[in-house]
């Protein structure tokens, strides 16, 4: 039994929908996997170690931070750039500040530029990959460890990048269980 007319229209506007709808669903963990693949964007990669190969060409990295509107810590990076071999491992520090009198939770998204180096930038470890909280006037120094892929300088655009700039961006984020129970307690206990 073939559908006809407004039942046959109404089922393809229908099907369209559907489709449109779960394209729209998927797009962004697709987005997301195909920048973590290709470095599309400025997003890095990882590494469990360091690189095999280290060659005798050099590559500067510059290190940026900056906070999400409303963010209350003060957050910098400690050295502004480094030179280093490409493959050559390489670790910063970023110090974080809590001033205020509550302990604050905090999450960092990250980028690099060009993005022509995101594919070719590997981190090793990261205080990004995890949440950080502070207590209340509790200064941190967090590390990252990294390496520019020596595939760089056999890449189409990756062969000109002279200077790499690590960008971080902090922005506040609920607090774990564990402290917002903490947290309304002591709330309770000064009332």
């Amino acid at each position: 039994m073939a559908i006809e007319g407004p039942k046959k229209t109404v089922l393809q506007t229908i099907g369209v929908v559907v489709v449109m709808g779960a394209l729209a669903w998927a797009s962004v963990p697709l987005y997301d996997l195909f920048c973590r693949v290709t470095g599309f964007g400025g997003v890095t990669g990882t590494a469990e170690a360091g690189s095999e190969r280290i060659l005798d060409k050099t590559i500067k990295v510059r290190f940026d931070a900056s906070k999400e509107r409303g963010m209350p810590w003060e957050f910098t990076p400690v050295q502004r750039e480094m030179e280093l071999r490409i493959g050559e491992t390489g670790l910063a520090f970023y110090e974080a500040y809590n001033p205020t009198d509550r302990p604050v939770a905090g999450q960092a998204s990250y980028n690099v530029t060009p993005y022509a180096a995101g594919a070719f930038f590997d981190k090793i470890a990261c205080f990004c990959f995890t949440e950080q909280v502070l207590e209340p006037g509790e200064r941190v120094q967090m590390p990252v460890t990294f390496f520019v892929d020596p595939e760089i300088v056999e890449d189409r655009d990756g062969k000109f990048v002279h200077t790499i700039t690590l960008s971080y961006t902090f922005y506040e984020i609920d607090l774990p269980e564990g402290y917002a129970a903490l947290d309304a307690q002591a709330d309770t206990n000064t009332n």
